[in-house]
């Protein structure tokens, strides 16, 4: 029976990659001399340290753009409350979303059942497995889940005849 998995991974080493960029332009750049701007990745959390709130929004904008210069979505970038950090610095963290949570794994199966097609969806751990007798039918699974507003990024995978 064809079957396909949908699931959300980002490829960490592409992260690295695009950290690394924004830490060379951040030494490079005329703006940010003498400024004490840090950015680290340990594991999937990256921490961006920055002397004020406009350097901070900078430094934010460089990632995104440096993610979609390595072909990654920058909606795989959580970015969380931003903190005031010593003196009049700002700390803030950003989660790169591995995964797919409960909560929206269950809104994809509810909305792929809600389509009445004839297929079967079950979750996984963290990813989605669609199952159904017909290539065509899967092909219409993918494209509705396409046409979701979700905004972590999918990748299909596994297709299997």
């Amino acid at each position: 029976m064809p079957s396909f998995d949908i699931v959300s991974k980002t490829e960490l080493a592409e992260v690295d990659n695009a950290v690394q960029g924004v830490v060379r332009e951040i030494a490079t750049r005329f703006d940010f001399k003498g400024s004490k701007c840090t950015v680290e990745r340990k594991d999937e959390l990256i921490t961006i340290n920055a002397d004020d709130d406009l350097k901070l929004t900078q430094v934010q904008d460089l990632l995104k753009v440096y993610i979609t210069r390595r072909k990654l979505d920058a909606n795989c970038l959580e970015f969380k409350e931003e903190q005031k950090a010593t003196g009049n610095s700002r700390r803030q963290e950003v989660v790169v979303k591995q995964g797919l949570d409960q909560k929206l794994a269950k809104q994809i199966v509810k909305d792929i059942k809600d389509s009445k097609l004839k297929v079967q969806v079950s979750i996984q751990g963290d990813e989605l497995r669609v199952t159904g007798k017909k290539r065509d039918d899967l092909q219409d699974a993918i494209a509705i889940v396409k046409g979701l507003k979700i905004e972590q990024p999918l990748q299909f995978t596994n297709f299997r005849d």
